[in-house]
């Protein structure tokens, strides 16, 4: 009876002690290395739509320590995808492209993006609107207050452009969606500070189209918990399969 108790106990303990090393392990991944992120506007189609969730490389960039040095880490490039806290409201999170890197010249002309005077070649950029904007597809325009446009990146950019080119600064990136007609970026709110950036989408892990369409008139539609519980019931039917563990590109 002694062994067999000494051998329950023995058991028990290895079975917390495992439990809290997954619990650890997953702590330290979450903080340190990838976090879960979900699309919530449509400013990234077609790249990203809402409803995919992300796993986002947090060490990709590495965080400016020693630690830089020896870890393979690579510096943040034109056309990487980014996930930053707004600069405006360090709250919420963003996804955009980087167009433009520390020292580069951007300017657009006709919705078509010029970096250091020669033109970017964007596949993945959609336009979706036909009514032309003065502000948004010839940027930079300084001397126009468009709708959207913050005070404070307002005042900066009259310093920041030259020869109808803004310059972009050391430790800031020049940031655009891939729904470029919609998006609210940073031709919009400014530059994005490189301590604000989280890190690089790897992959879509999950995807689920929206329930709108698929709700039956109910008094309950707008409650949560009646949402989620359609969800729940009817996972296999909202599911993107096509779009589920795809990498982000």
């Amino acid at each position: 009876m002694e062994a067999s108790a000494r051998s329950s106990g023995s058991d028990t303990a290895a079975t917390i002690q495992s439990l809290l090393c997954t619990v650890v392990i997953a702590v330290f991944v979450v903080t340190f290395i990838v976090q879960a992120f979900q699309i919530p506007s449509e400013s990234m189609e077609d790249t990203l739509l809402i409803g995919d969730y992300l796993l986002v490389d947090k060490q990709c960039y590495g965080g400016g320590g020693v630690w830089d040095i020896v870890m393979p880490y690579r510096k943040i490039a034109r056309g990487d995808i980014i996930v930053f806290h707004y600069p405006v409201n360090p709250a919420q999170h963003f996804v955009k492209r980087v167009v433009g890197v520390p020292g580069d010249r951007i300017r657009l002309i006709n919705k078509r993006v010029y970096v250091n005077g020669s033109p970017l070649t964007e596949s993945y950029v959609r336009y979706k609107s036909n009514t032309p904007d003065t502000f948004r597809d010839n940027f930079p325009r300084p001397d126009m207050v468009a709708a959207g446009l913050e005070a404070n990146w307002y005042l900066q950019m009259q310093k920041l452009v030259e020869n109808n080119q803004l310059i972009v600064p050391q430790g800031y990136y020049f940031a655009l969606g891939d729904n470029r007609d919609i998006s609210s970026d940073s031709r919009y709110w400014g530059f994005v500070p490189s301590e604000n950036i989280i890190g690089r989408p790897l992959l879509i892990y999950w995807s689920v189209r929206s329930l709108d369409g698929d709700l039956p008139s109910s008094p309950s539609m707008g409650d949560k918990l009646f949402r989620f519980a359609y969800a729940i019931t009817h996972l296999f039917q909202i599911t993107r399969w096509d779009r589920t563990f795809r990498p982000v590109k």
